[in-house]
Parts: C-alpha cells; sequence; structure tokens
C-alpha cells in the first residue's frame, strides 16, 4: 500500500459541507480521511479553497486536438488539454457526421474510456432538427430510426454515455424510451419542438438539456416553447455554457435561480480551437473562424455565420459565473457535483462512503480529484488521482 499523503487545506468543499483547516488525506488516488484540525508535521499546505474536480459532460476538443478523429493520440492530446484546465472527467463530444465516420470515431474512443481516460462518449448528432442545427452540418442529420441506433450503440459497446436528440423528429420518443432502457441518457437539443412534444420527451425518459437556450425554440410569452418547462421540470439537469458569448449574464442568472445549482451542469461545448490562437479551423465537415475566442461557422460565400462551439475551458466557466455572483459552493456544484450525480459518476447512496472511482463529491473513499481555486474563482492547482498535474 501506498504511503499516506496530507494534505493541510485551508478552505474544503466537502460532500457534507465546506469545513476550514481541514487534513485531506490520500492514499493510492482516493480519499481516505477527511480530518479537520492542526495539520500534522510533513504536511502539504494547500491555500484557498479545495473543491471537486471538475466535470465536462458536453467538449468536443480543444488544444488543437478533436475529439471527432480515429487517432487515439489526438482524443488524448484534447484530453490532456482539458485536465491542465482544471477537469478531471470529461465525456467525449462527437458532432454530425455520416454513420460509417460516428462508428468509426466511437470504436477508437471506446478502449479511452475502457482505461478510465475519458468517463464516456456523448453522441450530439445526428438525431437533430435541420431548423435548429446550429453548427451541424444539415445535410447529415437523420431520424432516429431503430437500425441506426442499434448500430452506433453496437460500435459504443457501452460506452456511450448520452446522446442528443430533437424529439419532434419521427422516432424519437421511442427512441428516448430505447436509450433510457438501455443506461444512455437522452438528451433534448437542437430542437424546434413546442413544450408539449418536450413534455413527452420528458415523459419518455430524457433527463438532460443540451445547451439550453442555444440551439433550441426561444421563448414566447403565448408560445412558450420548450425552455421553461426544461427549466422547471424536476427531472432536468441543463447545461450552460458560461462563455460571455452563448448566453448573456442575466440569462445565466436566471436559469440558476430558477433550476437551482444541483440541476444546473457547466459545459464548455469546447472544440478544437479552445487555446489556441484566432484563425481558421474546422468542425466535423465545417469551416470554423475564431475571432477574439468566438467560434462561427463560415459560409459558402465566406461570410460569418452561427455560434460554432466554444473556446472554454472549465476553469474559465467556473469563474465567470462566481463573477456573475454564484459562490465559490454553487460554482462548484454546478461544475462538478451536478453532472457527476447527473450521470451517475459520483457516490449513491450519497450518505455513504464513495465508491473508489466516484467522482464530483469530495469525500472517504471518492477518487482525489481536486481543483484548487482562488476566492474570485481563479483555478490555482489542480489533481487527478492523488497527483498534481502540470498545468503549464
Amino acid at each position: 500500500m501506498a504511503k499516506a499523503q496530507r494534505l493541510a487545506c485551508q478552505r474544503v468543499m466537502t460532500a457534507d459541507g465546506v469545513l476550514d483547516d481541514v487534513v485531506l488525506e490520500l492514499r493510492d488516488g482516493r480519499i481516505t480521511a477527511i480530518t479537520p484540525g492542526e495539520a500534522p508535521a510533513g504536511a502539504e499546505t494547500v491555500t484557498g479553497w479545495v473543491v471537486p474536480g471538475f466535470v465536462d459532460t458536453h467538449v468536443h476538443g480543444g488544444g488543437g486536438a478533436d475529439y471527432a478523429t480515429t487517432d487515439r493520440d489526438e482524443a488524448l492530446r484534447a484530453r490532456d488539454f482539458h485536465r491542465r484546465h482544471g477537469t478531471t472527467t470529461s465525456f467525449a463530444s462527437l458532432v454530425t457526421a455520416d454513420l460509417d465516420t460516428i462508428v468509426a470515431q466511437v470504436e477508437t474512443l471506446v478502449p479511452l474510456v475502457s482505461s478510465g481516460d475519458l468517463a464516456g462518449i456523448h453522441l450530439e448528432g445526428p438525431f437533430l432538427s435541420a431548423a435548429r442545427c446550429g453548427a451541424h452540418d444539415p445535410s447529415l442529420l437523420r431520424a432516429p430510426e431503430p437500425a441506426s441506433l442499434d448500430r452506433l450503440l453496437e460500435a459504443g459497446q457501452g460506452a456511450i454515455s448520452m446522446i442528443t436528440i430533437a424529439p419532434e423528429l419521427p422516432g424519437a420518443l421511442d427512441a428516448i424510451e430505447r436509450l433510457t432502457a438501455a443506461g444512455v441518457t437522452a438528451a433534448v437539443g437542437h430542437t424546434d419542438g413546442d413544450e408539449s412534444i418536450v413534455a413527452a420527451a420528458l415523459d419518455a425518459g430524457a433527463t438532460v438539456a443540451t445547451h439550453l437556450f442555444n440551439a433550441m425554440r426561444p421563448i414566447h410569452h403565448r408560445e412558450p416553447g420548450p425552455i421553461p418547462r426544461l427549466l422547471s421540470d424536476e427531472r432536468v439537469t441543463v447545461e450552460l455554457i458560461c462563455d460571455g458569448f452563448h448566453l448573456h449574464r442575466d440569462v445565466i442568472a436566471l436559469a440558476i435561480a430558477a433550476a437551482g445549482p444541483d440541476r444546473v451542469a457547466l459545459v464548455t461545448d469546447a472544440m478544437v480551437a479552445t487555446g489556441m490562437s484566432d484563425g481558421s479551423y474546422r468542425l466535423g465537415s465545417l469551416e470554423v473562424r475564431v475571432d477574439d475566442g468566438m467560434a462561427r461557422l463560415v459560409g459558402e460565400n465566406g461570410g460569418i455565420g452561427s455560434i460554432a462551439g466554444s473556446t472554454l475551458t472549465m476553469a474559465d466557466a467556473f469563474a465567470l459565473v462566481v463573477r456573475n455572483g454564484a459562490s465559490i459552493v454553487d460554482a462548484a456544484t454546478m461544475a462538478a457535483t451536478t453532472p457527476a450525480r447527473r450521470h451517475e459518476l459520483a457516490a449513491a447512496p450519497y450518505g455513504e462512503d464513495a465508491a473508489e472511482d466516484a467522482v464530483g463529491e469530495i469525500r472517504v473513499g471518492a477518487r482525489a480529484d481536486l481543483c484548487v481555486v482562488d476566492e474570485q474563482g481563479f483555478l490555482q492547482r489542480v489533481m487527478q488521482g492523488g497527483r498534481w498535474v502540470d498545468t503549464t
């Protein structure tokens, strides 16, 4: 058994509340004790807030690397980039492509889920509305017919954790029921559906709203569309992209106030250009231009179109919501605990010691995945599995 590592922490957000002046004991990559009081000799001092490592369940790439690839090393580079920015647990999100391409990409990612480098695979497409396709090639969109689902789930070998579906598509409600029965999270997104079809999707088993507000019918006071239902239904976790581009600060505050931090998951929706200089990039089959950190599609005539993913990191999303008025505890809940619980990555039931692979919470038994932030929410240090990450 490895020697115990002890961290003398100024302030820790544990699963049972905030503790000041507490010692975290780590062994073999897990938290083995949480002890308030004076630090023992040899303990490492950690100044600032210690919060759970971030959990990003919607991210396409970063650092010049893409998850939509058949190159295992490229996928790992994207994973390593986001780890340096606090994401200690990550899904790999894939954009719309033809089925052969998606299957090949899924087959590349499955071993990385098996090895623990990734927590799961998220398919954002091809089962999306052409009317709300955003940065997805409309010519490649399709209805979620059983044969397509069969092929994707077979390729995923249990590693596909979430699929985004526009519920108004033919066969979508049956697909949502099937995914739910198979243990795959069905997410409502890229939808032009109204409030009634979204309600039917939730009754069929959908439990996540893919980047709420973005790529869905907007609110109208006589035709509410999907957003009010998704915000108010206790069964739903809503994703928010808090990068300063996708959502106005007042809309972010409204969503958090309406759903509460226990139902809001911060996501990046980051693409390959995250962490890179401005310039031209690709998102799936589409050309993207990044200017001043904002990614937008480039049309056939060279014109700039809709927002195409983001160049956001979880560290920046965390700091933005704190700057917008969220407490450190609420920000950490949205950046780690809520997505971990929604996707059954955290301890369950929450009153017991965690399983050794549990993330999203600081409790005895959980994996020693930690982020250290200052009072303003800015990331200072990252630990994964009991080891400090080189963030340079």
